[in-house]
């Protein structure tokens, strides 16, 4: 049995913080409820990456929504509020990411909900805090990784800012919504009551750059310096960071360079015999050890370092990732199927339970596809 079975969530939360914290919920086997507007459900069924669409709704929604039920209902009126309460007071957690005080005029504020249900979860996603100049302010990815330094450390030295290709604060934060709202539901086995688990983009942005900035705080103050080229860690010295092949790239990860320089018989100069050169005189160190990278392939650097067991690894594409047989062996990839019987790829759950894989076949629900069956199971009148 999946460690969460029995556990029900309501989700308000909508485009991707808080629907990536309830998709690892479902995955672990909750029971995960989106309540959505009539109709046209949660605003992140539009957001769609190449416009890609499966039925109606996009894909990116997919792949946050899979295992999931949808009850739409209308915050706004007193009928379908009255179910919504119903809902509440049998759920163990409920999550949103309204902006502040969205929750207290439609009356479902965490004050509101714990006089319902005392061991209800209830956890909130902002995009900066409840409080600040900010705190009213759309939250969003882009927007957050910019506020907080973030795109300053990726692209090379004369690169212009560079965000993350990915929803990174927003998957950062769901991470962080998970891990708060478990906590919780252990705290609740010892108390017997419920509590209010709070995350914000702007507070996980700066979490899962601890590294840096608390090397900031602690070396005087000092900006992250990107490499001139190569660059995959503004803090880390050379040889770390990215280099060109004869036929493609290659990475070299936290490998001494006196170490990498004889491996490739290099006599490295005696001015970088000091390790503190390494990162004072990184870009020429690296530039130097490019001028040599790009003599022979990637498969011959790959052999010379792996013999050594050296920190290495080749850049592959998608393509060259998913036809890997280190890809392949992991079953990474899973179909997925809607009520209409669409199938879609996507990726499965990354976690294991007692050596087994989580698979799921379910796809994302349609707006309300499920609530003749929820209103029956819960008693809604």
């Amino acid at each position: 049995m999946l460690p969460l079975k029995g556990i029900k969530v309501l989700e308000f939360a909508q485009f991707m913080a808080g629907p990536s914290a309830g998709l690892k919920m479902a995955d672990l086997g909750a029971q995960v409820i989106k309540v959505e507007r009539p109709g046209t459900g949660e605003a992140g069924r539009n957001i769609a990456i190449k416009n890609l669409y499966i039925d109606e709704s996009s894909m990116v929604f997919h792949t946050a929504n899979r295992n999931k039920q949808s009850y739409a209902a209308n915050l706004k009126d007193a009928v379908d509020i009255e179910k919504v309460k119903q809902l509440i007071a049998q759920a163990d957690v409920m999550t949103h990411n309204f902006r502040p005080g969205v929750m207290e005029k439609i009356g479902l504020d965490y004050d509101t909900v714990k006089a319902i249900n005392p061991r209800i979860i209830y956890g909130v996603v902002s995009g900066y805090g409840s409080k600040g100049p900010w705190a009213k302010k759309p939250g969003q990815d882009l927007l957050i990784q910019s506020l907080t330094g973030f795109n300053h450390l990726s692209g090379n030295a004369d690169d212009n800012p560079t965000p993350s290709g990915l929803a990174t604060s927003d998957i950062f934060t769901g991470v962080h919504l998970v891990q708060g709202i478990l906590a919780a539901l252990i705290d609740r086995t010892k108390t017997g009551k419920g509590s209010i688990v709070e995350v914000s983009l702007l507070e996980s942005t700066l979490d899962i750059q601890f590294e840096l900035i608390t090397t900031y705080l602690n070396n005087g103050q000092k900006q992250p310096q990107r490499a001139k080229k190569g660059n995959a860690h503004a803090f880390l010295a050379a040889p770390y960071g990215v280099y060109k092949t004869k036929d493609g790239y290659i990475s070299i990860a936290l490998t001494p360079l006196n170490i990498l320089t004889k491996a490739m018989e290099i006599e490295l100069p005696s001015i970088y015999a000091d390790k503190n050169t390494w990162f004072t005189h990184r870009d020429e160190i690296m530039e130097l050890l490019a001028g040599c990278f790009i003599k022979e392939s990637t498969d011959t650097w790959m052999d010379i370092f792996e013999a050594l067991d050296l920190k290495c690894a080749p850049v592959y594409n998608y393509e060259q990732l998913l036809n890997h047989d280190g890809y392949k062996v992991l079953q990474m990839d899973q179909e997925v199927e809607t009520s209409d019987h669409i199938k879609m790829r996507t990726t499965r759950c990354p976690i294991y339970i007692d050596g087994q894989k989580l698979f799921s076949r379910k796809s994302a629900p349609k707006p309300g596809e499920d609530n003749e069956a929820i209103e029956k199971e819960f008693k809604l009148n």
